[in-house]
């Protein structure tokens, strides 16, 4: 027991430690070591995931014994665990599977300094993960959006240096606004420690003038969040960040980065404001008209899209949207098909962002539909894990998405009224349909005949074909024991209370 509850302070300070250490070895040594430590934090993990599923208990670990409101807890139970595990395991993937573009797009006395801060972007999603007070998770948060930044801009074209640019402005904007909430928070509270601040708030929310500022500070933070994560319509800094970084860097921002941030947001509902008070609040419903409204323009948006990296990263809006949805939608199915879609989007957009490179390295290193005819059969696997990614995002039974798409419609049903019931159902199918137009489109395009002839025929090795393996497996498990993943994501969320 002593030595498990060291594990995920244990997890963090590690991924710090080898962020430093990384500046100091070579590129290959700090790959190596890179490799060898996550492999070592997805192990502790693991255990910390077995032990908490065991005993049905979290456990918090206090870090200097201080009181309210100066303290820093670190908490483990079974959805922190599991999220955790998660964003280990793509992390570990993409960085694997994208090294190959890693040798192209960073110059070489740099690429020490990816993997810093690779490590280092490792420490803060752990952290807000683990996180039991919402301070340290506003510092971890702020190490998050310079860390994204960095692994953006290390591919240096002029594209990547706009995006980063821009990315910058809309996340300090978002982190502004965070801030701005928890400091509302705190001046209603006194209190800065997730637990003695739910207490404080069930208290204070009797009272209609209370209410009101605890509302307003939810919204801020909500906002400050929702920017960051892209929901619509603060979506638009997608495509550019998305699509002109390096493969790993564009599979890490979309599938694990502003996932981060959403669950945080979902921790401070349960942990912080009390999910009781939040169901009071009309910032849920909020969420969920914008969420709904990112489903169809997200998805109307990719279909536009001049190249398939902008259409991936407009899809991403589409699926972003799902998630807040599902918070609109409430209750514990609503706040359970959300967290599934977490899991579900990371490791699909992982498996998509990583494959649509080598199609373009084998059609011309050209991203345009039109270059890209005939690249499947010219890089067959990278084609067959771009067409399990489609399957999946269009909603395929067996696949992830499609298990997604189930809860999210059982919530609709089992939670609210006869207008969100209709509303969801109506959103799930429009969705479904135009996710099917532009993925299948795209992967008949690229499994069709070039009128070219054949031009580059891809080679690839261990270090792509495994991790694309495991992300492949990881989406069918989902997709077929769907049921497991669910009752692990409600039980957490009840530890929570």
């Amino acid at each position: 027991m002593d030595f498990i509850t060291n594990i995920p302070l244990f997890t963090i300070v590690l991924s710090l430690f080898s962020g430093v250490l990384c500046m100091m070895l070579s590129d290959r040594a700090a790959r190596r070591y890179t490799f060898c430590y996550e492999v070592l934090l997805i192990a502790g993990v693991a255990a910390v995931l077995f032990y908490t599923v065991k005993t049905g208990q979290a456990f918090t670990y206090v870090m200097g014994e201080f009181p309210a409101p100066w303290g820093n807890e670190i908490r483990a139970g079974v959805l922190e665990a599991l999220t955790a595990l998660f964003f280990l395991i793509v992390m570990l993937c993409s960085v694997t599977a994208g090294r190959r573009f890693l040798l192209v797009d960073v110059d070489d006395s740099k690429r020490n300094l990816y993997y810093t801060l690779i490590n280092l972007m490792t420490a803060a999603l752990l952290a807000m993960v683990w996180t039991n007070d919402i301070f340290t998770g506003y510092v971890f948060l702020e190490i998050l959006t310079l860390t994204s930044c960095g692994i953006l801009i290390v591919r240096e074209i002029g594209r990547t240096t706009l995006a980063a640019v821009r990315y910058m402005i809309m996340n300090l904007l978002g982190s502004g606004l965070f801030l701005l909430g928890v400091v509302l928070l705190y001046d209603v509270t006194g209190d800065l420690l997730m637990v003695p601040m739910q207490a404080d708030i069930a208290r204070l929310s009797g009272d209609p003038r209370n209410m009101l500022v605890i509302t307003m500070a939810t919204g801020v933070l909500t906002v400050g969040l929702a920017i960051k994560s892209g929901l619509f319509p603060f979506h638009y800094w997608m495509p550019d960040t998305y699509g002109w970084a390096t493969p790993a860097s564009g599979s890490i921002l979309s599938s694990l980065v502003s996932k981060c941030y959403i669950f945080l947001l979902i921790k401070i509902y349960w942990r912080v404001i009390g999910i009781e008070v939040f169901e009071k609040m009309p910032v849920r419903n909020i969420l969920f008209v914008l969420g709904v409204c990112g489903i169809v323009f997200g998805s109307l948006s990719a279909i536009r899209a001049s190249n398939v990296n902008r259409m991936v990263a407009f899809s991403s809006a589409a699926q972003i949207g799902y998630i807040y949805m599902g918070i609109g939608i409430g209750g514990l199915p609503g706040y359970t098909a959300a967290i599934f879609q977490i899991f579900a989007h990371s490791v699909t957009k992982s498996l998509l962002f990583l494959t649509t490179p080598r199609l373009a390295e084998a059609s011309g290193n050209s991203l345009k539909f039109k270059d890209l005819e005939g690249s499947a059969v010219r890089d067959r696997n990278a084609g067959f894990f771009f067409l399990l990614g489609a399957f999946s995002m269009i909603g395929i039974p067996i696949f992830a998405g499609f298990s997604a798409k189930l809860l999210f419609g059982t919530a609709a049903v089992e939670v609210s009224g006869d207008r969100k019931i209709l509303t969801v159902i109506l959103a799930l199918a429009l969705s479904s349909v135009l996710n099917a137009l532009y993925f299948l489109r795209t992967v008949i395009r690229i499994y069709q005949k070039s009128p070219n002839g054949d031009r580059t025929r891809m080679l690839h090795r261990a270090d792509y074909n495994v991790p694309m393996g495991i992300l492949t497996v990881l989406n069918l498990a989902m997709g077929l024991f769907s049921w497991i993943f669910a009752d692990l994501i409600q039980s957490g969320l009840l530890m929570f209370g």
